[in-house]
């Protein structure tokens, strides 16, 4: 009897469809970074101020004739820094304060100069300020702050049962809360929150004190009182252009034209973009397109009134507001991100799952070593595997997303496929081996073909899975349809958190069905 391959037959062709499938898009996906190379790419921060700062920086540079890509939402400033540093990005818009004490690691006297000089070891540098000073402050309802009596941070002192509510990265970073509550011997243990968020849960009187950047829409908007740094503990937040050192020689057009952004923002121009985008849940690419048509910043400036007007007397439906979000021009973009990350991982999980199923199977010791470590593997949080990925390769973006995906995805196909293998009738194996087939020979033609349903079963769950957790991936940089939601969290805009889930949910629900057809098949096929 000639010999057999164990994953010849149906089982092998669907294999083998999937590798050419999984090779296609593996090519795919670096060749198309590589094609982007020449383009000049700028990041922001997971806030309304940087993905607006990133739009003006990137249609500056096509209007030089640069080809531009937006890496909207990358994360916090470590993350975003990072990037920087790796090459992912060229540049985006940072702040002095931040650069001073949490990058360089210096202190808030340093200047522009001080800055370029412990930033040119890292390949790194500063320039062109671009005219406002967005700093960090504490603020409260204005009613009840009157009532209590709470002017200044010192007063704040005063109260160390009100309910602070803080952003994560404020909590964490060396100019935030731990030196804030030292210097002015704050009390109280504040909560985590997401920037957007804390508007709401302030105006809804489940915290008492949020931090703030002081160029926030919604300051004004919803009566809230800044309180007074009367010890002095912030430093300036001026707003500039952190970027890679080869970026003038390799994109000359493109900086030229981002040195006329020098003075050109001031804050009350800052404050109606971000009302633009806040209240009037305009996009990103149309405020930065309608800042740069002005003359000058001021003629914007001197629409802000008429902006906030607007944007609390003329809101659209619910429904109408989730159909435009829901229908955006980047709908299909971010269906196709998605769907690459899902198709790569899961085929990435299948190509190693199921041979190692086959290959473990006749060893149950070390079968169930291999369903163990699987399992613990799944039981890691997903940002947290990420931030192990990134922190492991050193760069952000698609590649931790899709080795994280690819480590959830393993499990449910391997142990389907060990499960599968199991549930094959003994009198079936010992059918084959009276026909005299070998070992190999009865694993691709009789266990792995009757083992095939419950190993689609596997690849079903596992597909599940990944699509819902690639929403996580847009925390890193990763696209898909998880941007939205990500920027809908910091804007706080529930219509845009709902245009990314629902697609979403929407190709959870088509994968479900095209495996309920497959099911069937292989099933019909079976009692045949």
């Amino acid at each position: 009897m000639r010999s057999t391959n164990p994953f010849r037959g149906r089982f092998g062709r669907l294999l083998a469809s999937l590798a050419t499938w999984t090779l296609c898009l593996a090519i795919f996906v670096p060749a198309l970074a590589a094609a982007q190379e020449d383009e000049l790419k700028v990041g922001s921060k997971r806030f309304t101020e940087s993905y607006i700062l990133a739009e003006v920086i990137a249609q500056t540079a096509q209007a030089a004739g640069a080809k531009t890509r937006v890496l909207q939402g990358l994360g916090n400033t470590a993350i975003v820094y990072e990037a920087l540093r790796s090459g992912q990005i060229d540049l985006y818009g940072e702040y002095s304060g931040t650069i001073a004490l949490e990058i360089v690691k210096g202190d808030a006297t340093m200047n522009l100069a001080d800055m370029n000089k412990a930033l040119a070891p890292l390949g790194l540098a500063a320039a062109v300020p671009l005219g406002f000073n967005d700093g960090y402050a504490l603020a409260m309802r204005r009613a009840q702050a009157e009532e209590l009596g709470i002017k200044t941070l010192s007063d704040l002192a005063r109260h160390p049962t009100l309910k602070l509510g803080l952003s994560n990265e404020f909590i964490g970073r060396a100019d935030g809360w731990k030196g804030l509550a030292a210097r002015y011997k704050l009390g109280g243990q504040p909560i985590g929150l997401d920037h957007g968020l804390a508007y709401d849960a302030i105006a809804q009187k489940q915290i008492d004190v949020m931090d703030i950047y002081t160029t926030d829409a919604k300051i004004d908007h919803l009566g809230l009182l800044v309180l007074q740094d009367d010890q002095k503990y912030f430093p300036r937040y001026d707003a500039v252009l952190l970027y890679r050192q080869d970026v003038p020689q390799k994109h000359p057009a493109a900086w030229a034209a981002l040195q006329k952004l020098e003075g050109r923002i001031n804050e009350a121009s800052m404050i109606a973009m971000n009302a633009q985008a806040e209240l009037n849940s305009q996009p990103f690419n149309t405020i930065a397109q309608q800042f740069l048509v002005q003359n000058t910043a001021q003629a914007l400036a001197g629409g802000q009134q008429a902006t906030l007007q607007k944007a609390a007397a003329g809101n659209q439906s619910f429904g109408r507001q989730l159909w435009q979000r829901l229908t955006g021009d980047d709908l299909g973009r971010l269906t196709w991100q998605h769907l690459v990350l899902v198709l790569v991982s899961v085929g990435v999980a299948v190509l190693i799952a199921v041979p190692m199923g086959v290959l473990l199977f006749p060893h149950p010791k070390l079968r169930a070593l291999a369903l163990g470590s699987a399992g613990v593997l799944q039981t890691i949080p997903s940002l947290a595997l990420l931030a192990v990925l990134i922190a492991v390769l050193g760069v952000i973006g698609r590649w931790p997303a899709l080795l994280a995906l690819m480590v959830y995805a393993v499990l449910p196909i391997l142990s389907n496929t060990v499960a599968g293998l199991a549930e094959v009738p003994p009198g079936l194996r010992n059918a084959a081996l009276a026909l005299g087939m070998t070992p190999r020979q009865r694993m691709g033609s009789v266990e792995l073909p009757l083992a095939l349903p419950t190993v689609m079963a596997g690849i079903r769950t596992a597909s599940a899975i990944a699509i819902g957790t690639a929403t996580i991936a847009a925390f890193i940089g990763a696209g898909g349809l998880g941007e939205r939601i990500v920027t809908g969290l910091a804007l706080n805009d529930s219509a845009l958190m709902l245009a990314g889930a629902l697609p979403a949910a929407g190709l959870a629900l088509c994968s479900e069905l095209l495996f309920e057809g497959i099911d069937r098949y292989l099933r019909r096929s079976k009692r045949v």
